[in-house]
């Protein structure tokens, strides 16, 4: 591992990994919401646990408010928004019941693994940069067939470095193990914290949203698709623009 992560770039600065003139090398998928189909029952069972601590969390609130975000920031949220002490075990905690979970419930996302095909026939190398722990990533790849696809030193996690999202550090390690530049590197991101993630590490970024708003559609480098089928004819058009 680099001892240490390079500099945050910033991508109004740059050209980015998607423009005609730039160098795409590099995808960077996220996990839940991405690849995995496990936002729905991994934020109802937090807020299950919210409610059985008296906090008053709908599982339809939970999927809104808690989606993409780190169970530290999670725990944080509730106890600042009610006074409610979750106590110190609640992450470990909430970490072991969710690698339960997902061993049963975990599902491939639509498309994922046609998509995952495709971009292995553009020659295009791809990692993980997820604020799952190691041991979630684990069991959700074992559970749809996707291990072999994701061999642990190509998946980052995020909650397992104490860093998780928004804070660019997974993605810039990834970059950094590749031995590619932020630059050149293309993130798929289903959340507004990745998002900023993937924006505050200098790198492209391709949100997949069916439908609702785009954080900060003026940005550098965001583009938007609704299923993963858009995604690989996306990296084969920019592939063929960069080397005209």
């Amino acid at each position: 591992m680099p001892s240490s992560t390079p500099c945050v770039i910033s991508a109004e600065s740059m050209t980015h990994a998607l423009s005609p003139s730039g160098t795409l090398r590099l995808v960077i998928f996220d996990c839940d919401g991405v690849l995995i189909d496990s936002e729905g029952p991994s934020c109802r069972l937090v807020a299950q646990v919210a409610r059985d601590h008296g906090i008053a969390v709908s599982d339809e609130e939970g999927l809104k408010r808690f989606a993409g975000k780190a169970l530290s920031e999670v725990k944080r949220e509730l106890e600042a928004e009610t006074g409610y002490d979750l106590g110190d075990d609640y992450v470990a905690i909430m970490q072991d019941r969710l690698v339960d979970l997902m061993r049963d419930e975990a599902r491939p996302i639509d498309g994922a693994a046609s998509m995952l095909a495709g971009v292995q026939a553009l020659d295009l190398p791809f990692r993980v940069g997820s604020n799952s722990s190691w041991p979630e990533m684990d069991v959700k790849f074992a559970r749809v067939g996707f291990s072999s696809l994701f061999p642990r030193h190509r998946v980052h996690s995020a909650r397992d470095m104490m860093r998780p999202k928004p804070d660019p550090h997974v993605f810039l390690l990834a970059a950094a193990e590749e031995r590619v530049d932020p630059s050149h590197c293309v993130v798929i991101e289903d959340s507004d914290t990745g998002v900023q993630a993937a924006h505050d590490a200098g790198m492209a970024c391709i949100l997949l949203r069916a439908d609702g708003p785009s954080p900060r559609q003026g940005w550098l480098g965001l583009r938007r698709i609704s299923h993963l089928d858009e995604l690989v004819p996306i990296l084969d058009h920019v592939l063929k623009e960069q080397a005209i």
